[in-house]
């Protein structure tokens, strides 16, 4: 009957209230929450068949949840290098345990980014959850696949040993005196054993002084550095000359055929406004070859590194642009470097691309992998699971695993974090609604309860 009806009508106002009541409670608990997405219980009727002319059968109400997972929360800044959040569209990739994964083990998505460095070296957020990305290959590139979620592993930031950089390119800032007169030992020089730079620099009898030199250090495979220096003799037989050779101290760092010591020998030679003729010079070869220092792997073919070295083969570029020769005093101005050697980690970097890399103390930066973002056509659809993390479903759609920042993906803010979407004005306002709409569907009870018991006292 209609009364009943009415009462059960009422009922359903209670518990579809008492859920608008639970889904408030958790958004100002969460009001702190890193990336939490505020939960409303919306309201829609219902309706039941009317059998009987004339008369109305209530249907009362129903709740229906929703979760706002897609509401992007405020962007904030945090202190740590490793606190991420997403600008954008798609959710950080995650796991349960940092190894040791199965297609059959879940994965789960998150927005909520206060990744620290766990015993292990891993970043892990506060619920325990894993970050996975693309581990960067040995040329610093990554393998990106958008549906294999097996190419993704665990980020360490912590197992990866030490950083060293071989010296590969070596630039020079420096002067030859235009005016320096030709030494006497010039006239007899050849360059061969006896009277070789290289010789003098070794400490051989015999050898001829350089009138200046350039010295180099040249980090090796190991890590170790090496000093190479660059000695220049004037040339009488050519204006604008110099005799140059290249040779290791001490001699013993490499094996050579020549000298102790000797790398490379020949003629460096000047345009008549003082800039460097790399055509004509033949220091390194035959005229016009560039500037490099080759040294085959240790024992290999001479000039190559001493075979008690143990190192790998090295080609060291050298620019020379900035070499001149000016009437003034021969001065180097600066030598730069590329090389670094042996270098432990000292913190670690993530860029707005994704990109996580270990910065080493001799100022190495080594790539380490790349964060995945996936991405959902319906967000909304996702499941929430505990640890403010989701599973997917059928309703979400399709995950696609995109970089950071390309194919509608969000870019990674580092050292940020997305604050909660709570608004506590708008959730307070919503407890005093949702209590008046409770205390209403009593009334409903009430004054049905009344009207049957009216029906019952007419017996009497």
């Amino acid at each position: 009957m209609s009364i009943n009806s009415a009462m059960l009508a009422g009922v359903s106002g209670l518990v579809a209230n008492s859920s608008a009541l639970a889904a408030i409670s958790d958004n100002i608990a969460n009001v702190n929450t890193i990336a939490y997405k505020r939960n409303q219980v919306n309201f829609g009727d219902v309706v039941t068949a009317q059998s009987v002319q004339g008369l109305y059968s209530a249907g009362g109400v129903q709740g229906i949840p929703h979760a706002y997972i897609s509401q992007q929360g405020l962007i904030q800044t945090a202190a740590s290098p490793t606190d991420l959040a997403i600008s954008g569209d798609g959710f950080f990739v995650a796991t349960q345990k940092p190894t040791g994964l199965s297609p059959a083990d879940a994965r789960e998505f998150t927005r909520a980014g206060q990744f620290n460095v766990d015993a292990s070296g891993f970043l892990v957020n506060d619920a325990g959850l894993y970050l996975q990305g693309w581990p960067a290959k040995s040329d610093g590139t990554f393998a990106i696949d958008p549906s294999d979620l097996s190419k993704l592993s665990s980020i360490n930031v912590k197992n990866l040993g030490t950083a060293v950089q071989p010296t590969g390119n070596v630039g020079i800032s420096a002067n030859l005196d235009a005016t320096e007169t030709v030494s006497p030992s010039e006239a007899t020089y050849t360059g061969a054993a006896g009277n070789s730079m290289a010789d003098f620099a070794a400490g051989v009898a015999g050898g001829t002084q350089p009138d200046f030199t350039m010295d180099l250090n040249v980090v090796d495979s190991l890590g170790a550095s090496h000093k190479i220096e660059i000695g220049f003799l004037k040339s009488s037989a050519a204006p604008n000359t110099w005799h140059a050779e290249i040779y290791a101290i001490p001699a013993s760092d490499v094996d050579t055929a020549g000298p102790s010591g000797q790398i490379a020998i020949g003629d460096v030679a000047f345009n008549s406004d003082g800039s460097i003729d790399l055509a004509d010079t033949t220091l390194f070869g035959a005229a016009g070859n560039p500037p490099v220092i080759d040294l085959a792997a240790s024992g290999g073919a001479q000039p190559a590194w001493a075979a008690n070295l143990g190192i790998a083969a090295q080609t060291v570029n050298l620019d020379l642009t900035n070499v001149t020769q000016q009437a003034e005093a021969s001065t180097v101005n600066s030598v730069s470097n590329d090389g670094a050697g042996v270098g432990n980690i000292v913190g670690v970097q993530v860029d707005e691309h994704g990109v996580v890399s270990a910065i080493f103390d001799n100022s190495q930066i080594r790539k380490i992998a790349k964060v995945a973002i996936a991405t959902f056509p319906d967000a909304d659809g996702l499941k929430s699971v505990s640890g403010n993390a989701y599973q997917a479903t059928l309703t979400a759609g399709p995950m696609v695993l995109k970089e950071p920042g390309n194919g509608g993906a969000g870019a990674i803010a580092p050292s940020s974090l997305e604050a909660s979407t709570v608004d506590l004005s708008a959730e307070f306002t919503g407890l005093i609604t949702t209590q008046r709409a409770y205390s209403a569907s009593s009334k409903i009870i009430t004054t049905a309860d009344e009207m049957l018991q009216e029906l019952i006292d007419m017996k009497r």
